[in-house]
């Protein structure tokens, strides 16, 4: 006769995470679907089957939530564009491995328009740019570092970051309503190639 064991409970801590999961999870899904404005938390918590309380046990609000969302679409790109960009042979080939991962991680459904819509319109300033420094801006400003370290003249590579970023931005916006990404990608190789040889 085979032994049946009972189920393995799981730990409070299992059940928190699962929990916060299932939120973002959800709310995740909604706000592609139809935005911030437009979702309720009352969907969000029938979506993921769990209670009222339960959301606000885990987040603030519903602003508290889409930044938890925001975090998570934002942490998705910088690995898709870690993964593309390391082992390339030299640090210009790593940019522009991590120019087209942006641009490809940023094309996918809902990405582009819960960091560079929703978000500035839901989040604080200081939010967003943290959205942003995860999402590839930091990883710019390093490539940018490493490609130009050997420029005589000094670089204002902050501010040429801060430049490079805003237009990759409007580029991954054009690219998620549906434009090519190839000429977005050549456009890129030419801006780099005025700064370092390419």
């Amino acid at each position: 006769m085979q032994k049946t064991f009972p189920p393995q409970r799981r730990s409070q801590g299992e059940r928190t995470d699962a929990t916060r999961a299932a939120l973002v999870s959800a709310a995740r899904a909604l706000f592609e679907a139809r935005g911030f404005a437009a979702t309720g938390t009352p969907e969000i918590v029938a979506a993921a089957n769990v209670t009222r309380g339960a959301l606000y046990h885990h987040f603030t609000d519903k602003t508290d939530l889409f930044h938890a969302v925001a975090r998570q679409v934002a942490q998705e790109v910088a690995d898709e564009i870690a993964q593309r960009s390391r082992h390339q042979p030299s640090p210009v080939d790593a940019l522009l491995a991590g120019a087209q991962a942006y641009f490809a991680a940023m094309a996918e459904v809902g990405r582009a328009r819960l960091l560079l819509l929703e978000a500035p319109a839901v989040l604080s300033a200081e939010q967003v740019l943290g959205l942003s420094d995860l999402a590839g801006f930091n990883a710019l400003q390093e490539g940018l570092q490493n490609a130009l370290k050997n420029r005589p003249e000094a670089v204002p590579l902050r501010e040429l970051s801060v430049l490079l970023s805003a237009a990759f931005d409007r580029a991954a916006l054009a690219i998620a309503r549906g434009e090519p990404a190839a000429p977005y990608e050549q456009a890129v190789r030419l801006l780099l190639s005025s700064l370092v040889p390419v």
